[in-house]
């Protein structure tokens, strides 16, 4: 066993390499820089030109041309593109408001048009499969009111009226808790969703000038009839119609008789004829032809013994032009209606609610 003394002398003292104190090693110089005359050479020019001469430095005049050239094509295509934005902000903007020289429509109104087209065509679905059965194919009335009437289109059936009807019954706007009409809205238990009574709504009131499309319910396409022509319908609403000075507006949560209250019957001349004619049930004039003298007034005594159904009793010619339009009556009721001396020719009597051949006849002038 050798002392601690006697062992020979090592080349680290405490574990670190020699040369360096704290122990870590020494790190390697940096390459050597290549001598000045291995560097290439650079121009004293470029080092002592002016700031001027060096900004120019290479550029030639025709150089200098082609950069005025092309400074001047961007100048202008630029000029083109401004030209061609305005002219696009110009013309949309007429086609969104319309030009008003020219008279044309916007195409907000355009849209908003066709949207409402849209809406009667889907109402008229919506009113064969859920209304008809109640207030007939064209609004006639049967079970429920009548819905084509001109005085209660005029103002009775108005948008709100009629979305508080479809929404909530017609027990709880009228207070009659014998009221038929159930609750359409689907928030109060019925099937049709806001987007549906809104196109109802539509369809109900929409203007008799205009012609729409029938469409399949499920297709949406238009249904062709079997003459090979697209079926149409046209609504109820006549836009021109106003009420007769003397005749009142039809009051909240009618449902009797239609045309409101009529105008005072004209005085029966003393030799007027009179001609029966009686609606019995179900649907159907007891009578289908009639005699009267040519320009000699007669009377038309309608009873209206059709209990609950609502009838009159119009004059038209054969080619279908109204010549009398009678008010209608409710049955059971009755009424006396004096028509004017009429020429010599033949017409027909009919019932404009009900405008069927078991309710219409002829009445021949002589």
């Amino acid at each position: 066993m050798t002392d601690q003394g006697d062992q020979p002398p090592s080349d680290f003292s405490g574990g670190r390499p020699e040369g360096r104190p704290d122990g870590r090693p020494e790190r390697p110089l940096p390459a050597r820089r290549p001598s000045d005359e291995s560097l290439p050479s650079r121009p004293v020019e470029r080092f002592t030109a002016s700031r001027q001469t060096r900004a120019i430095a290479g550029l030639t005049s025709e150089r200098a041309a082609k950069i005025v050239r092309q400074s001047g094509d961007a100048r202008w295509v630029a000029f083109l593109g401004l030209v061609v934005v305005a002219l696009f902000v110009i013309v949309y903007y007429f086609y969104e408001l319309g030009a008003p020289i020219v008279n044309t429509p916007s195409r907000l109104d355009s849209q908003d048009q066709l949207q409402q087209v849209t809406a009667v065509e889907r109402g008229y679905n919506l009113y064969q499969a859920n209304c008809a059965r109640c207030h007939g194919v064209n609004g006639e009335g049967d079970v429920g009111p009548v819905l084509n009437d001109q005085m209660k289109l005029f103002q009775h059936l108005n948008e709100q009226y009629i979305r508080n009807v479809l929404t909530v019954g017609g027990r709880y706007v009228c207070g009659n808790p014998k009221s038929l009409m159930p609750a359409w809205a689907d928030t109060n238990g019925g099937p049709l969703n806001y987007v549906a009574i809104d196109d109802l709504i539509a369809f109900i009131r929409a203007p008799s000038t205009q012609e729409y499309q029938k469409r399949d319910a499920e297709l949406n396409e238009p249904v062709v009839g079997d003459d090979g022509n697209i079926e149409t319908f046209k609504g109820w609403r006549d836009t021109e119609f106003k009420p007769e000075p003397s005749a009142s507006p039809v009051p909240e949560c009618h449902s009797g008789a239609v045309g409101g209250t009529p105008a005072p019957a004209a005085s029966i001349p003393a030799d007027a004829k009179t001609l029966d004619v009686t609606a019995v049930p179900v649907l159907q004039y007891d009578v289908h032809d009639l005699a009267a003298d040519a320009g000699k007034a007669f009377v038309i005594h309608f009873d209206n013994t059709d209990d609950g159904q609502t009838h009159d009793v119009d004059i038209r010619t054969s080619d279908g032009q109204t010549v009398k339009d009678n008010p209608t009556v409710t049955g059971p009721g009755t009424t006396d209606y004096v028509i004017d001396g009429l020429d010599a020719g033949t017409y027909t009597f009919i019932c404009s609610v009900h405008p069927i051949p078991q309710m219409s006849g002829t009445l021949t002038v002589k």
